[in-house]
């Protein structure tokens, strides 16, 4: 049975074993335990089996909004719902302190992962050429806005 957590220190490895099977150019334990212990707009979550990590997903609350830093679940757990599980938790703490939205950015050729963002009303809305260092692959800039949003922009135009 899997089950979604708050990322803690003790997740750190197997977020790390998670993180070096998925990316090609993946985040270090400073940069994790930076996230866990330092950087107050970060949220994270992990999927376990047992007491093993098998996803997680992170998210900055900047301001206003979200920026999904990384979603990533071990090749063996795929197209098992994980990803959804990640993603609606994720949600759940945007709706929670009223984001006007979250963005991320995907490589241009993913398309598991796109499909995955579209699923949650995640919108193309522009490209970032170049942006990944290790290929040089665009990254598709998604946005998904929030009712608060409107609200906001009414807000900002009444001033």
């Amino acid at each position: 049975m899997i089950k979604v957590v708050p990322m803690q220190e003790e997740h750190i490895d197997g977020v790390l074993a998670v993180e070096e099977a998925t990316f090609s150019i993946p985040w270090t334990r400073q940069d994790f335990e930076r996230e866990v212990k330092e950087n107050a707009m970060a949220i994270y979550f992990v999927a376990l089996d047992g007491e093993k990590v098998v996803a997680y997903a992170g998210m900055w609350h900047v301001i206003t909004e979200g920026h999904i830093t990384n979603v990533a679940v071990l090749q063996e757990y795929r197209r098992q719902g994980i990803g959804d599980l990640l993603m609606e938790s994720l949600e759940r703490v945007a709706l929670e302190r009223e984001m006007i939205g979250i963005t991320l950015e995907v490589r241009i050729h993913n398309e598991p992962a796109q499909r995955l963002y579209h699923k949650y009303g995640f919108r193309p809305e522009g490209i970032r050429k170049n942006y990944y260092s290790d290929t040089h692959e665009d990254a598709v800039i998604m946005w998904k806005y929030y009712p608060f949003y409107e609200d906001y922009e009414e807000h900002c135009n009444k001033r």
